[in-house]
């Protein structure tokens, strides 16, 4: 039985470091019993609901996958199906799916609306994606890094672009793991700086290091991660044009990833706008993880549902 059975996954904020090595750990286990095809449905009989607000497919997917491997039943459930907080308060749907279902998956708009839902469900809520946070695209990028570098603590992550929901997480789970991190972006699209100084109070060492700048060479030199985004996330399509235009130095590109170390990798949590906010040379490039990146996405998934639920 896990130690985090029953828990909700809202931020991460709450979550110990050897909260977040226990996912991590569960979720390479996982992973390699499905890579030596041992089976391991150990939800048989379980059921999650998935409510889903914003379109989704590597969410959707994953989610869906690992309910497969694991034996859960999953019940997909639209917006116009469950209409959070509109046909009836959150705290109703809350209590309501928690009578038939063993946990919660929603991405949604409001880190409040998720918020609410877990105040009111007994039964785990996963938060796979809102506004403010996205912790588990950060629990597969962790879980990427620890593949290819075989450690977390004293490595360098530079992220560059929007200080958007994937920024908030990773700052996040930096400072709690010994992860140096900087974050660069344009003036005026900064991470929350609360997000920040919650990273930094979370700080390990003294030769850690959470900063925010806006020069993007200045937090690529030395990195061992390059870490970017879309510069216009789901609901910011009106402000496309004026971003790309602002976001244009901040693109990755092969002279960005020379700033880093010969050995960085180089992650994007997908889609990506190629030619936008990194270059096809890039992505493509030895360096390049997203792919491993996106696959980690169905492991770190599965662990959550059997830590959560088992």
């Amino acid at each position: 039985m896990s130690s985090l059975k029953g828990r909700d996954i809202l931020t991460l904020k709450n979550y110990s470091q050897d909260d977040i090595y226990q996912l991590l750990s569960k979720a390479i286990e996982l992973k390699k019993q499905q890579k030596n095809r041992l089976p391991h449905r150990y939800l048989e009989g379980k059921t999650m609901a998935m409510v889903f607000h914003k379109p989704s497919s590597r969410t959707r997917v994953s989610f869906e996958v690992a309910a497969s491997h694991l034996g859960i039943h999953p019940i997909f459930l639209k917006d116009e199906e469950i209409q959070l907080g509109k046909r009836e308060p959150i705290k109703d749907i809350g209590r309501v799916l928690s009578g038939y279902a063993d946990a919660i998956v929603i991405r949604t708009y409001k880190q409040e609306d998720v918020e609410k839902l877990a105040e009111f469900a007994s039964i785990p809520v996963i938060n796979a994606l809102t506004d403010e946070y996205h912790p588990m695209q950060a629990l597969a990028d962790l879980m990427t890094i620890l593949e290819v570098k075989n450690r977390l603590t004293g490595l360098k992550l530079a992220y560059i672009g929007d200080g958007n929901n994937v920024a908030h997480s990773l700052l996040i789970v930096a400072g709690k793991l010994g992860i140096s991190m900087t974050v660069a972006c344009p003036k005026g699209y900064e991470p929350n700086s609360e997000i920040v100084e919650f990273a930094v109070s979370s700080i390990r060492n003294v030769r850690q290091k959470i900063m925010v700048t806006n020069d993007p060479f200045e937090a690529a030199r030395g990195a061992d991660i390059i870490y970017t985004d879309v510069w216009a996330s789901m609901g910011q399509e009106s402000e496309r044009e004026k971003r790309v235009k602002l976001f244009r130095p901040y693109q990755v590109n092969s002279e960005l990833m020379d700033a880093a170390k010969p050995t960085a990798i180089f992650m994007h949590c997908l889609p990506a706008h190629r030619g936008e906010e990194v270059t096809d040379e890039v992505i493509e490039s030895k360096q390049s993880v997203v792919f491993l990146q996106s696959e980690n996405r169905l492991h770190t998934a599965k662990a959550a549902l059997v830590s959560l639920i088992w």
